[in-house]
């Protein structure tokens, strides 16, 4: 920096300083559709239901959860996860039904549907974090190498955390002719790292894109964004419909619990299969993360509150993002789909399945875990519709979870 710089605005001078990693801020004809949004409100985009994005409780009493050497052990893998060798052989022939799905760990799911091939929060980086030596690492490699995938119709971006939006994957994926339908002002960060406008649907919620023969609508979701310690809400979250002439499907994102879900699943809904967030949630963000038993909740909302279609469990096993023990979010999801005769998939990572055919079931993860407490089960007088309850206090953390 010269001595010329420090005549600069502070902002200036801090926007110099972001790397690559943290993207960009939307400006120009972005931010004034942004202004435009009904969503955007007095300088940030808006949950429809109120949220904290910070965690809440104290900072003393997470630390010790969190660092505490055996709460650590609890919250990784005892062995090596079982990653299915996914090779473009297995995707090769078309699916017999019409639909397949292959989840590629955390939230990242290639989803073939009447035709097209649609990429969910495609994150093959190594750490979710911008910096290469520091942040969270992936707990089991990705199946298959991002080259080897074959090509994609449409990537679909659900909001701009790292776990979900990861440089060099886009920059990969910037490079082939991929179509990206990324939530209102998420764009900025993929002008920036080099994808063509021309090749971006920059939607607000219930706005909709149809690229080849599958309609994409973003919906509303319950979480935040931001890539950077200033979080401005300058760009929206979202969770996805997509529907193709004989497949619908649906994708969560990061999302509390809220009633919105219904109505999303009486427009766009039933659902052949829906990809639901059901880990790193926590007593301390209770509003932007769902548990097991809300995102059952979530499902049947969007399923007309019947079972129906098939749950796959999204957004757990690949990186270490909360005190929960790490195959919590499984054990949870399937005792919620045992007590709701809701039919559930529980592939190994990378491991391409069909909803409508026979369904990966087995509990893969049970030889790599550590005895787990089973505290979930509420009776029934006790169940209900909302989030845990919140710690008290605050509890000022890095929020980009």
């Amino acid at each position: 920096m010269t001595g010329a710089d420090y005549l600069l605005p502070l902002r200036t001078r801090l926007r110099s300083l972001r790397t690559e990693p943290f993207g960009a801020d939307p400006a120009g004809a972005r931010m004034e559709r942004i202004r435009r949004s009904p969503h955007f409100v007095d300088g940030s985009f808006q949950n429809s239901v109120g949220a904290r994005t910070r965690p809440s409780g104290s900072t003393v009493e997470f630390a010790k959860i969190y660092f505490q050497r055996e709460q650590r052990a609890r919250r990784t893998p005892n062995g090596a996860v079982p990653v299915h060798p996914t090779t473009l052989a297995d995707l090769a022939a078309p699916p017999v039904s019409g639909l397949r799905l292959t989840w590629m760990g955390h939230s990242s799911v290639l989803a073939e549907i009447d035709g097209s091939r649609v990429l969910f929060d495609p994150v093959w980086g190594e750490r979710c974090s911008p910096f290469p030596f520091a942040g969270p690492k992936r707990l089991h490699p990705t199946p298959l190498p991002l080259t080897a995938l074959g090509p994609v119709d449409v990537v679909v971006i659900s909001h701009d955390h790292y776990d979900h939006l990861d440089l060099p994957t886009i920059r990969a994926l910037a490079a082939t002719d991929t179509v990206f339908a990324v939530p209102l002002g998420v764009g900025a960060h993929l002008e920036r790292w080099g994808v063509p406008a021309d090749r971006m649907r920059e939607l607000d919620w219930n706005e909709t894109t149809t690229v080849g023969g599958i309609r994409l609508t973003a919906t509303p979701a319950r979480h935040f964004c931001g890539r950077g310690l200033r979080n401005r809400q300058h760009a929206l979250w979202a969770s996805w419909a997509v529907a193709g002439p004989e497949h619908r499907i649906y994708h969560s994102g990061d999302t509390g619990y809220f009633p919105g879900f219904r109505e999303i699943g009486a427009e766009h809904g039933p659902f052949d299969a829906t990809m639901i967030q059901i880990g790193a949630y926590s007593e301390y963000w209770p509003d932007i993360h769902m548990t097991p038993a809300e995102g059952m909740r979530a499902h049947l909302d969007l399923q007309g509150g019947s079972p129906h279609g098939v749950l796959l469990p999204i957004h757990w096993g690949t990186f270490n993002l909360a005190p929960h023990a790490w195959a919590e979010p499984a054990e949870w999801t399937k005792d919620a789909g045992d007590e709701a005769d809701q039919p559930l998939a529980f592939p190994r990572p990378g491991e391409p399945f069909e909803p409508a055919g026979i369904l990966p079931v087995e509990p893969w993860w049970r030889p790599l875990s550590s005895p787990l407490a089973r505290p979930w089960p509420l009776p029934a007088d006790q169940a209900g519709p909302g989030p845990a309850p919140a710690a008290t206090g605050d509890l000022d953390l890095a929020g980009e979870r």
